[in-house]
């Protein structure tokens, strides 16, 4: 186990990115991040755009790693930006593929099946800058099935990997 920070949390009821990043960058409303989210086991963050959506219940909630966020940019970068729902300080979560985790703000832990990388679009060259596409891949951050219900809150939190079953 080990100590990281929850540097933001996004709640997003809608989709922001539609259409073609030549359109522009649309609204991205500030009241979108939050100090707190309820997370629920198999169904995602309360609130969210992907809450109980069938199609992402193995990817309704979003991690990535404040250390691969371009520094160098137009705006400053945040998960506004890169619609990621966590944003992390300490952990190099893409290296988790596969695994099980949970992260602890002091409530119980929040335990999360990390089922895929979340890729960078195209979008992210329009809101983060030009090349942040190609530089986050491979550090987009991942996409998380949730398997218990909890409260994250942006601030300090226990971070640690499940072993294996097959592990003894």
């Amino acid at each position: 186990m080990q100590q990281v920070e929850i540097v933001q949390l996004l709640v997003s009821p809608v989709h922001r990115f539609e259409g073609r990043p030549r359109d522009g960058v649309p609204d991205l409303p500030r009241a979108e991040l939050v100090t707190s989210a309820e997370v629920r086991e198999g169904l995602g963050i309360v609130g969210d755009r992907y809450f109980n959506r069938p199609a992402h219940r193995n990817a309704s909630v979003t991690l990535m790693a404040a250390e691969r966020l371009p520094r160098e940019g137009p705006q400053e970068a945040d998960l506004r930006r890169t619609r990621r729902n966590v944003l992390l300080r300490g952990v190099d979560i893409d290296a988790y593929i596969g695994a099980t985790v949970f992260l602890d703000c002091g409530t119980g832990p929040v335990v999360l099946a990390v089922r895929s990388a979340a890729r960078p679009c195209a979008w992210m060259d329009g809101t983060l800058g030009p090349g942040a596409q190609r530089a986050l891949r491979g550090g987009g951050g991942v996409r998380c099935r949730p398997l218990s219900d909890g409260t994250l809150t942006v601030g300090p939190a226990a971070f640690g990997v499940y072993p294996d079953e097959g592990e003894a």
